[in-house]
């Protein structure tokens, strides 16, 4: 395992089996392809490459959706299950162009007008190094976004307690607006925009197979937080669960 990666090809292959429903149609509110679709429109983007997010949900909508040319690159990717997911999506088998590959090995063969990960570069211990690996794709003036999990919050507390082994996962230290601002800058990058995302979540992975009592205390705590945030709804470092990055690509 490269120094820099908090995971393995192993944890990965354990994490995507441990998911029993991986293939469905994309829908208008799945998290954050709003904002997807808004950057593609605004930048007239032809073409996506989504960086270590097999099965390819944002790839499968972006082809769907927006008609635009889509590849997705990961350590582990089971074809099948692309293929799956992309008649989910109303799209042609092989619609997604994949590259499995190392991202610390490859050396892009095309650039592209955007490149998008979620949930990744939280799980690398040099941020300045991953977003640049992310840039490395991108044209000049090409569009970043990408977005990470906040765990200096609740949620992140939630985690760190009932349940650290995945909370050692995660690159805490990256989860700041001004730590991932400077990233940026150091990857060659500019017109960056760093915000908190969401009003509140806490969650479990796999929470089926945790105990009973720990999930019905995170029902006890999330239930009124939520009551609370649906009647003022407001983004914060406290309560909000991610954190998204939008930058360009210096010309």
């Amino acid at each position: 395992m490269n120094d820099n990666q908090l995971t393995d090809r192993n944890f990965w292959l354990k994490y995507w089996q441990s998911k029993p429903d991986l293939i469905f149609e994309v829908p208008a509110n799945y998290p954050f392809v709003a904002d997807l679709g808004q950057l593609i429109d605004t930048h007239k983007v032809k073409s996506l490459i989504e960086i270590g997010g097999f099965p390819g949900h944002y790839s499968a909508w972006a082809i769907r959706k927006k008609k635009i040319d889509c590849t997705l690159l990961d350590y582990v990717i089971h074809e099948p299950i692309v293929h799956e997911l992309e008649k989910a999506n109303h799209i042609p088998e092989g619609a997604i162009d994949l590259l499995e590959t190392d991202l610390f090995s490859v050396k892009p063969s095309r650039q592209y007008d955007m490149a998008f990960s979620n949930g990744l570069v939280e799980h690398f211990q040099d941020t300045a190094d991953i977003v640049g690996r992310h840039a490395q794709f991108l044209k000049p003036g090409g569009v970043l976004y990408f977005t990470i999990p906040n765990f200096r919050s609740l949620n992140g507390w939630f985690q760190k307690t009932f349940d650290p082994a995945n909370y050692a996962k995660h690159n805490i230290g990256c989860m700041d607006r001004n730590h991932l601002r400077k990233a940026c800058e150091e990857a060659g990058l500019e017109d960056i925009e760093v915000r908190y995302e969401g009003y509140f979540m806490l969650w479990l992975e796999d929470a089926q197979s945790k105990p009973t009592w720990l999930r019905w205390l995170r029902t006890a705590i999330w239930l009124p937080i939520k009551v609370f945030f649906k009647i003022s709804p407001f983004n914060s470092r406290a309560f909000s669960p991610y954190i998204s990055v939008k930058a360009r690509k210096k010309s």
